[in-house]
């Protein structure tokens, strides 16, 4: 899939992502359920991609 985004676009989404991050890296420690806890870490991890992916994307612009 892909995406366009102007730079602005790519930078509050990254900023969002980052925050979603640690949000959820809070959650799943304050988390006794080990099920959902797999499924945060696991939610994490996707959001890392796409937050790598964007800072990948934001080097590469002129």
């Amino acid at each position: 899939m892909d995406l366009t985004l102007t730079e602005e676009q790519a930078r509050e989404l990254s900023s969002l992502i980052d925050g979603a991050l640690g949000e959820l890296s809070h959650e799943i420690a304050d988390t006794d359920n080990a099920h959902f806890r797999v499924s945060l870490v696991e939610r994490r991890q996707r959001l890392s991609e796409v937050g790598d992916a964007l800072r990948r994307g934001l080097q590469a612009a002129p």
